[in-house]
């Protein structure tokens, strides 16, 4: 939920937690490990979980390990000392249908709470134990002389930190909406509430945190999600709209005769996703306001190909300047008489992928007469020196690098293009655009992991999103196997085969360094491999401590057929391009993250030969849903939600690196219909109101401001 300024100054919201009744100054100072200091800060701890309290099951109904909760009479109550020395305490509950117990180890003060005659709701996950039915340390609800059990149906559950326990926390919780619940002033306009049939705030707010049924749950918990979710998306529109207000871009026109020149730069024909995203980014390119675009595509689809066309659209681009008296804009000539042109930057994720993108686009542009220049950490001053004064020149057309790009050392005299590779390794909401004197470059932006399109309008609310859903023709899908290590000996008797037979490979290891898990290391891996399974073959090695200048010459050698094989960690992960590499082994598969996997996979997919990839696991018989969702498809969109489904949406908006305030409720994943309602909804807001002026609108603006503002330079818009 979002609270503004106006909202955190008012008395019962900005109480101290240790002035509630029940709290004090020992617990408070627990909560304070949670960041729960005043009552609004416990207010907006929602709850991760709630258990079933009603007592609606009976002993008939139960199922080991299925959560219940039984309404029941405390029959007995027996503390002891086991053989072992722990101390034991177990309670007879009669329910009706049957007797069972409930048993708590090291806990003897728990005791004292029980009597004979007593009625409690137990919580858990039963199990059978000596013919009888056994909760190990459940969840008690007490009740009060002829109080219903369904009157406590559902239980919060709420996140905990060290030394914090659930009842610190509900204690505080209850005391703050007993305190303040109704103080929180509505944010939504009447309208809005009644058009979506949200829940008003103090409704909202006691029901996520004190719900009577499963229904109330299901209805705070969307009036919060679709908040917060509504809220980002007219952050993000709002934010954009500054941005094209405030800022002009260079109107790069892309006519058929640029078109043209720029198609015969490649030696291959476009994918029809390629033409029809390369169209897109065109038409973006000739507005004079900044361009926002995301391009997602799978491994192999083609993205590097629509950034280089990016690029070179912007160098084929003359500068103008208008010309005395109004006549027609004249082309900017410089010191040498010729026009002056465009500029464009390539950022790159590692160092590795820089250097592969300035050696790509240099062989491609060979005799052009365009400059391409290389910009990285670590490079000899002068040389530094002399690059950079070149690009503040103009006389360098397309600059790639690494965050040495975004040093603040690099001043570009004409820059209009800015290609962020691989976005996700950069945040999101802070993403590093080069903006130079008045002017602020088009920006794309690219991914290879692809996430769904309703989760892209979140993430990437203030871009444009284009889709590369097409595979080159010819290529075909990597086939892929779990190997046990029991299985080794006959998978590398394989992979020599295939390397006699002409192609090359990669194995690739998780760990420079010996891991504390047993993980092998990269020095290991090599020394066994080159004294054992592979040993008649030229091996190389490359990660990320490597010197630059060595690991560039390991992999000219390994392009070139010097060298059969490569082993190395995931700094290989991204890009590397080596058409006849179409093997790999990737040892211990199950410490890499399926979205990783998938990418190194694709180094072995860029060639007309079907690449090959076994996944070395510990054992074969054994689950593993990432290595064996990996085995199963080679689809990257498929993958990418299915790595969602196992780890959660967590930090895919990047806010964590970026400083923006996290989502507070909202899944990104199983929330996906209210992502698209309230995308929608904003649009449509925003379309009415840009500015927020409608007296009806102004706590929501200032809600938004002191939400978003200072991550989005919102400041006071209008």
């Amino acid at each position: 939920m979002d609270a503004p300024a106006s909202t955190a100054r008012d008395p019962a919201l900005t109480t101290p937690l240790e002035r509630l009744p029940g709290v004090g100054t020992a617990r408070a100072q627990r909560l304070a490990k949670l960041g729960l200091v005043t009552v609004r800060d416990a207010l907006l701890h929602f709850p991760r979980e709630y258990r079933d309290f009603s007592g609606a099951h009976a002993v008939a109904d139960l199922r080991e390990g299925e959560h219940a909760s039984l309404v029941g009479t405390v029959a007995a109550v027996d503390s002891r000392t086991t053989a072992a020395g722990r101390a034991m305490l177990t309670v007879t509950l009669d329910t009706g249908g049957g007797r069972v117990r409930a048993v708590w180890f090291n806990m003897p003060f728990l005791a004292k709470r029980f009597a004979a005659g007593m009625r409690v709701v137990v919580a858990g996950q039963p199990r059978r134990a000596r013919a009888a039915w056994e909760f190990s340390h459940p969840d008690v609800r007490w009740l009060a002389a002829g109080e219903d059990a369904a009157g406590s149906d559902w239980l919060a559950v709420y996140p905990l930190a060290e030394g914090v326990q659930q009842s610190h926390v509900r204690l505080a919780v209850q005391a703050a909406l007993d305190h303040a619940a109704d103080a929180w002033p509505e944010a939504f306009p009447a309208g809005l509430l009644a058009a979506k049939g949200l829940l008003p705030i103090g409704r909202a707010i006691r029901d996520i945190h004190r719900p009577g049924a499963r229904e109330s749950i299901d209805a705070a918990r969307r009036r919060f999600v679709y908040q917060e979710l509504f809220m980002l998306q007219l952050a993000l529109r709002m934010h954009r709209s500054r941005q094209r207000e405030r800022h002009a871009a260079p109107a790069l026109a892309v006519d058929s005769r640029l078109d043209g020149r720029i198609r015969a730069r490649f030696a291959f024909e476009f994918t029809a996703a390629q033409k029809r995203v390369c169209a897109e980014i065109a038409a973006d390119l000739a507005r004079p306001e900044p361009m926002n675009r995301l391009v997602q595509g799978d491994v192999g689809s083609g993205k590097t190909a629509i950034a280089v066309y990016a690029m070179l659209a912007t160098v084929g681009t003359t500068v103008k300047v208008p010309a005395a008296a109004g006549g027609e804009p004249q082309p900017l000539l410089g010191p040498d008489g010729k026009p002056e042109r465009y500029q464009a930057a390539l950022m790159a994720p590692t160092e590795l992928l820089a250097r592969q993108h300035a050696a790509t686009l240099g062989r491609m542009l060979a005799g052009s007469g365009v400059e391409v220049q290389l910009l990285v950490g670590g490079q000899p001053a002068k040389r530094r020196e002399r690059i950079l004064a070149r690009i503040a020149a103009g006389q360098v057309g397309i600059v790639v690098g690494t965050q040495a790009l975004v040093s603040g050392q690099a001043r570009f005299r004409h820059l209009a293009v800015v290609v962020i590779d691989e976005q996700h390794r950069f945040g999101v909401l802070q993403r590093a655009i080069l903006q130079q004197g008045q002017a602020e470059p088009h920006t794309l932006v690219m991914t290879a992991t692809p996430i769904p399109r309703t989760i892209a309008h979140a993430v990437y609310g203030d871009l444009d999103v284009s889709v590369l859903d097409e595979q080159p023709p010819g290529r075909r899908p990597v086939a892929t196997y779990r190997v046990a290590a029991a299985d080794l000996d006959r998978w590398w008797e394989f992979f020599r085969k295939k390397l006699r037979e002409g192609r090359r490979g990669y194995v690739v290891v998780p760990a420079v360094e010996e891991s504390s898990r047993g993980l092998a290391s990269i020095s290991s891996a090599f020394e066994e491999l080159a004294n054992g399974p592979l040993e008649a073959f030229r091996i190389g090695l490359v990660h990320g401590r490597l010197k630059p200048a060595a690991k560039d010459a390991v992999m000219e050698d390994f392009r070139t057929g010097r060298i059969d094989v490569i082993v190395a960690t995931s700094v290989i992960e991204v890009g590397i391009d080596v058409p006849e590499a179409t093997i790999m082994t990737i040892l211990d598969a199950e410490s890499f993250g399926l979205a990783q996997l998938h990418q190194l996979r694709g180094r072995v997919a860029r060639g007309g030969v079907q690449g090959i990839c076994g996944a070395v696991t510990a054992a074969a018989d054994l689950p593993h849903p990432r290595v064996d969702a990996f085995v199963a498809t080679t689809d990257g969109f498929a993958l990418a939600e299915q790595d969602l489904l196992l780890r959660g949406p967590g930090d895919l908006v990047g806010t964590r690196q970026s400083g923006a305030p996290p989502l507070y409720l909202a899944d990104l994943l199983r929330d996906g219909s209210i992502v698209a309602e309230a995308r929608r909804d904003a649009l449509d807001f925003f379309d009415r109101d840009p500015l927020l002026a409608a007296p009806a609108h102004a706590h929501l603006r200032r809600v938004i401001l002191d939400r978003w503002g200072p991550t989005l330079g919102l400041g006071q818009i209008g």
